[in-house]
């Protein structure tokens, strides 16, 4: 019996042998760092650059969600996601140091974006 023959219906082998090995290859991984009893230190360089990892990887996702627009860069200031940022920016920066800067800072974004987006339509 091959393994094609075995998962009709369900999957091929191909992919189950795939994700079989994509499962491996994370255990070991992400088990790397319990295999061995000497404490592992990251040089001071790396670890100041994770302190950038967060941010990075939400500007990666935020950025292009506020300047594009199916797939294009906006070309009209009619949008309602470009003063709802800079009203969340100019909060963020009124309020830096403050406790609870990012609820309020995501509540002024909003407090902008929605009356704009659903009253006026942008």
């Amino acid at each position: 019996m091959s393994l094609d023959s075995f998962f009709v219906g369900a999957t091929d082998g191909w992919t189950l042998l795939t994700t079989a090995g994509l499962a491996c290859v994370t255990v070991i991984a992400r088990s790397f760092f319990f295999i061995t009893d000497k404490d592992w230190s990251l040089p001071a360089w790396a670890q100041r650059g994770l302190q950038y990892a967060p941010i990075a990887a939400l500007s990666a996702v935020i950025v292009p969600e506020i300047v594009m627009s199916q797939g294009q860069l906006i070309h009209t200031l009619k949008d309602a996601r470009l003063y709802a940022v800079a009203a969340g920016l100019a909060f963020f920066v009124w309020r830096r140091g403050a406790g609870q800067a990012v609820l309020g800072t995501i509540a002024s974004g909003m407090a902008v974006y929605l009356p704009l987006h659903i009253g006026l339509g942008w």
